[in-house]
């Protein structure tokens, strides 16, 4: 590590109580713990104890950048932040990626990462020019939007800042608050807006001058012509009379629609991100540019859910393109030589679920004051307003008066409710700020969240009602995503039932970093019987693992994991750092930062199997698009190898100290033994 390729050298510990910085060498950790999540998961363990909540000044938020971070190497500007949720139920240790040019700037500052710890009496944000960091008041900020923040950092500053930010839901203690970039890039699983507005911190605004270099320039070079097999075509605005998202929504849109792509973090070479030019705003009287993936299509429509076709989750050697070549459209004409191709790409419709009708200003509006209050536009898109357009159908809300007609079609009403949990306004406000899954349970949760809908039909199966709770919930506060309910509810049991065990060792949604993908050969192996059979739990692993390595060195979700490339990650890793990394190394870290994860949730929030089982199974009671329920003894059946194949206690779910001392985590080990968090 003398001469350090890849990393700045330092990570910046802020106290915010005290208004103290200090340089933590980067050699504390890497190459053990690489970069990104890994790394904040030791600092997390070494200095959060349990009994700590998330709104405590003792809490600690971690912003990491990786290795490949500002390196130009594709994808490589994606960074992660870690601390304990707000919006979990229970509260409990967990994380979110952004992309953006943040880290990037951080590392051209001479910084790694950011160790955010204490709490400031008044609104603060912080300034970092290379070494010098200032501790500035926020009170000309606060209260301000996200967009305008952001500009108003630029005007103190110059143009050339970077800055993560927070809106008035995170000034307000939102438990769905987010922290924002640029482009609306922004870190909106777990809440961690809340957790810098409840340390009176605003904004971080960096200006770098220094450089990353990579080990192996002509390596990164030849990656960029191979990560993702860009097309390299120029990408125009395009004039269209109508919004496409995709065979559910053709969406008309008056006067017509301008839309481009772009990428979402520095040095990528493709682009993923939906904008949409010159859209209506919800904030301001003059027309916006909005940048969006796909949860924000369905704001504008969501008459249908998300359909599907099995090339999204499964591979063959012949056909194995990135998933985000699929997302962008950038994807190459299939290889129809392959025998599976047919059943590959064949599209599968989702459910008609009849939630609102198509209305594109609406779903602009929506989307925008997301964004700038700084709120998880998905919980909003797919939890807050399917509950209240069910719930509407269903009758249960007809003795709460939330201060306005229920009407999820209403620009009006969106606006309203919208702007009633933000600032915390009257019962029902303060209420839905604290999340869907605490609201409910307050409302009381037999009427308000497991009423059944009657309203979901399957469009693989003419007539075939599905009928579904009007609360989305699946398990930890969060909604359903890529399992066979919810959002994205045509993936079937090959994917939903490994998905499932994914959530269920995790604090969070975990298919917005580990989607599920695995082979062609895995799907024709386990579509009969996936309860009974080993790969499912393989496979659930091998993807948990990838995500380990993704937001440790980093990469990016929608180009990895490729099967028939295995060795990528290394590559990148070797060129960033000059560092060789095999990959039974690769996937040693990834199980080392997954049992550090682990142990954080033994020790500090008491996670055993019962919790895990018992949080993940009721939803999958409930059909899939096709009508597959599962039962108790199939479920548990499938986590008892899924405990096997980890190599953990099937009884409590705890790792035995022999999988802690494999990977180098004996102290671990250790510590859990002292509390009685160590299995016999």
């Amino acid at each position: 590590m003398e001469k350090m390729y890849g990393y700045a050298g330092k990570i910046l510990r802020i106290n915010l109580t005290n208004k103290t910085t200090e340089n933590v060498p980067i050699t504390d950790y890497v190459p053990k713990y690489i970069g990104g999540r890994s790394i904040a998961n030791k600092i997390f363990w070494d200095e959060v104890p349990a009994g700590i909540k998330a709104f405590d000044p003792e809490n600690k938020l971690i912003y990491m950048t990786g290795p490949t971070t500002a390196t130009g190497i594709p994808s490589g500007g994606r960074t992660v932040f870690t601390s304990i949720s707000p919006n979990s139920l229970p509260e409990q240790y967990s994380w979110s990626g952004m992309g953006g040019w943040f880290g990037s700037e951080l590392k051209f500052a001479g910084y790694d990462g950011i160790i955010i710890e204490g709490a400031a009496e008044e609104p603060t944000r912080i300034f970092i020019e290379n070494d010098k960091v200032e501790f500035l008041s926020a009170d000309d900020v606060w209260g301000q939007y996200v967009h305008e923040t952001q500009e108003m950092l630029e005007e103190i500053h110059g143009k050339d800042v970077k800055s993560f930010v927070i809106g008035p839901a995170g000034e307000n203690l939102i438990r769905i608050a987010s922290i924002t970039t640029a482009n609306d890039n922004a870190a909106a699983k777990s809440g961690f807006g809340a957790v810098m507005g409840s340390k009176k911190l605003k904004a971080v605004t960096v200006r770098g001058t220094g450089t990353i270099v990579p080990a192996d320039i002509d390596h990164l070079l030849e990656l960029r012509k191979t990560m993702n097999t860009p097309p390299m075509r120029l990408n125009p605005v395009l004039h269209m009379d109508k919004c496409e998202a995709g065979p559910n929504i053709q969406l008309p849109v008056e006067g017509g629609l301008k839309q481009t792509q772009v990428s979402c973090s520095f040095g990528c070479n493709q682009h993923c991100n939906r904008m949409f030019v010159d859209v209506k705003s919800g904030t301001s009287f003059k027309k916006k540019n909005r940048v969006e993936k796909c949860v924000g299509i369905f704001a504008m429509d969501f008459t249908e859910n998300c359909g599907w076709m099995p090339n999204q989750t499964f591979i063959t050697e012949k056909n194995h393109d990135a998933p985000c070549k699929t997302l962008s459209g950038d994807m190459d004409p299939p290889d129809m030589t392959d025998e599976h191709a047919a059943e590959l790409f064949k599209w599968r419709p989702a459910d008609t679920v009849n939630f609102w009708k198509g209305d594109f200003d609406k779903g602009n509006v929506m989307m925008d004051l997301c964004n700038q209050y700084g709120i998880d536009k998905w919980d909003v898109t797919v939890w807050l307003f399917p509950w209240l357009s069910m719930g509407q159908q269903e009758g249960v809300f007809e003795d709460i008066d939330f201060g306005m007609p229920i009407d999820v079609e209403s620009e009006e009403f969106v606006r309203y409710i919208l702007d009633m949990i933000t600032y915390r306004k009257g019962y029902y406000g303060n209420l839905l700020a604290e999340g869907m899954a605490r609201a409910i349970r307050v409302m009381g949760k037999e009427k308000f969240g497991d009423t059944i809908y009657h309203g979901r039909y399957s469009n693989c199966i003419p007539g075939l009602q599905l009928d579904i709770p009007i609360s989305l919930e699946t398990a930890w506060g969060g909604s359903f995503h890529w399992q066979g309910r919810g959002y994205q509810s045509a993936i079937d049991i090959a994917g939903w039932l490994p998905a499932s065990l994914e959530l269920m060792s995790s604090p969070r949604d975990m298919q917005t970093v580990a989607h599920f993908h695995a082979t062609w050969d895995y799907y024709e192996a386990v579509k009969d019987d996936p309860y009974h059979n080993r790969l499912v739990p393989q496979e659930a692993i091998e993807c948990e693992n990838r995500a380990e390595v993704k937001d440790s060195i980093t990469s990016c979700e929608w180009q990895a994991p490729d099967h028939y490339w295995p060795e990528m990650e290394c590559e990148m890793y070797e060129t960033a750092t000059g560092f060789k990394m095999s990959l039974d190394e690769l996937n040693e870290m990834a199980v080392r930062s997954k049992l550090l994860m682990r142990a954080i949730h033994i020790r500090n929030f008491g996670r055993d199997r019962d919790l895990e089982v018992n949080a993940v199974f009721p939803g999958l009671t409930y059909p899939d698009s096709q009508g597959i329920t599962t039962s108790w003894e199939d479920w548990n059946d499938v986590v008892d190898l899924y405990y096997e194949e980890r190599g953990w206690d099937k009884k409590t779910g705890w790792p035995t100290r022999e999988c802690y001392e494999k990977v180098g985590l004996k102290e671990v080990a250790d510590e859990l033994e002292t509390i009685g968090k160590l299995p016999m």
